[in-house]
């Protein structure tokens, strides 16, 4: 079975709210995976999106995959780092505000 696979790294957007949408396409066919996720309402779906049409491109040139024949195989979506700023507060004080990064990793398999 020939795998095609795409990473994304250094996302801003929280692991938290990615992996909502991950979850949404986990072990759906590409075609499939591709409509709810433009269908879907979240920050996470636009950025997977893009990996996701990475990673279907993968599969095309490098082992002449059709579309229809993907499936979603694996999806992950992982820790970056993360940025550490901090917000004034009263006397002289200061509050941590942490910006977190996100890496989207996609593998893809064929159905035939």
């Amino acid at each position: 079975m020939q795998k095609a696979r795409a990473v994304t790294k250094y996302v801003r957007i929280s692991p938290y709210k990615a992996r909502r949408s991950a979850d949404l396409i986990r072990n759906m066919t590409v075609e499939e995976a591709l409509l709810q996720l433009n269908y879907s309402n979240c920050k996470g779906s636009r950025l997977i999106i893009k990996t996701l049409k990475s990673a279907i491109a993968n599969a095309e040139t490098r082992f002449d995959a059709k579309k229809s024949d993907l499936k979603i195989d694996e999806i992950k979506v992982d820790d970056g780092p993360t940025l550490k700023r901090s917000k004034a507060r009263n006397k002289g004080g200061q509050s941590p505000i942490n910006k977190r990064t996100s890496h989207f990793t996609i593998v893809l398999a064929s159905i035939k």
